[in-house]
C-alpha cells in the first residue's frame, strides 16, 4: 500500500524529472492541446489551464465540466504560483503536519491543497507557470497532469506515476 510519504517522495522525483529546457506559447498551446486530447479520448469532464507567469495561455473545458470546476483551478493553481510545488504535494505534506492553508496565512477560498496543478519548470529558470487539471478525483487529476508532462518531454511514465 503506497503512503503519503512514498507519494511525497515520488512527486518530487516528477518535480525534478519534469522540467523543460524551454517553455513558450507554442509549447503551453501543445501541452493543452495534449491533455484536450487525453480527455476527450478517455472521456473525461475536465477543466484545464496552462498559466505562465500571471497570464492564461490556455484554457478548454471538456463537457462534464461545471462553474465549480474553474474555481478548483484558480485556486489550485494559485498554491502552485505561490510554492512552486505541486498542489498534491502542498496537500500530503499539510494534511501529514496537521495543517490548512489557513495556518499558513492564505484564504481558503483563494488557495486549494488538492492535486491537480503541476509547476511549470524550465531548467536553469525555476517555474514559470502551472498547468492545472480539474474534474477527477484529486489523485487523477495529479496523475493526467504528470501524464501530459512525461509525453511532451518523453519521460517514463511507468518510472515517474504515482503507484
Amino acid at each position: 500500500m503506497t503512503t503519503p510519504d512514498d507519494d511525497l517522495a515520488r512527486i518530487a522525483e516528477q518535480e525534478r524529472a519534469l522540467s523543460f529546457d524551454t517553455f513558450d506559447l507554442t509549447t503551453a498551446w501543445q501541452l493543452g492541446k495534449l491533455l484536450q486530447e487525453l480527455g476527450t479520448e478517455r472521456g473525461l469532464g475536465i477543466a484545464i489551464d496552462i498559466t505562465l507567469h500571471s497570464m492564461p495561455v490556455f484554457y478548454a473545458a471538456l463537457p462534464g465540466v461545471t462553474p465549480d470546476n474553474v474555481q478548483w483551478v484558480r485556486r489550485k493553481r494559485n498554491l502552485v504560483l505561490r510554492y512552486f510545488r505541486s498542489s498534491y504535494a502542498i496537500g500530503l505534506d499539510l494534511k501529514q503536519r496537521g495543517k490548512t492553508v489557513a495556518d499558513n496565512g492564505l484564504a481558503d477560498a483563494d488557495f486549494a491543497p488538492h492535486g491537480g496543478s503541476f509547476p511549470i519548470n524550465v531548467k536553469g529558470t525555476g517555474c514559470i507557470g502551472a498547468v492545472t487539471v480539474s474534474g477527477l478525483p484529486q489523485r487523477d487529476d495529479h496523475n493526467l497532469a504528470v501524464e501530459a508532462l512525461a509525453l511532451m518531454l518523453a519521460k517514463d511514465l511507468d518510472a515517474l506515476r504515482l503507484a
